[in-house]
């Protein structure tokens, strides 16, 4: 997992570089208790992006300090940035799609409660697993 300096780093080149990056802090109140980031296609510099992650969003970062964990913290915080992901900021998209080291089972068990499913596919040693958003508005 990077650290999120690097995360913060790495929103700013994404931006910078042509993409989007949203990186949020987690409070619990005026205490912060972790980092989540969003994304949202591809940036100039990301030349080996898997197929998922053009034209989708996705859930790039989520870190808890270890110290606040099993608080319900990790929950929430990815219930807010559905919320916030089905705002459309950037636009519709047919996908959230996010990745996680295969023996972490309890990312596993927290993204799908959310109804995410692993795709088969991998990001780099990260498994990719995929939310179907609600179908993007028609015109007629």
């Amino acid at each position: 997992m990077a650290e999120n300096k690097v995360s913060i780093i790495e929103a700013y080149t994404t931006i910078t570089g042509g993409g989007r990056a949203f990186p949020f802090g987690i409070y619990d109140g005026s205490v912060p208790v972790g980092f989540c980031m969003i994304g949202y296609d591809v940036d100039d510099y990301w030349e080996d992006a898997p197929e998922i992650a053009y034209r989708n969003y996705n859930l790039w970062r989520l870190m808890i300090d270890k110290r606040c964990q099993h608080h319900g913290y990790g929950r929430e915080a990815v219930k807010l940035a559905l919320d916030f992901i089905r705002t459309k900021p950037c636009g519709d998209a047919e996908y959230c799609w996010l990745s996680y080291e295969p023996d972490n089972e309890i990312a596993k068990k927290l993204y799908h409660s959310f109804d995410f499913v692993e795709t088969g596919d991998m990001d780099g040693e990260e498994i990719i697993a995929v939310l179907k958003l609600s179908a993007p508005e028609t015109v007629c």
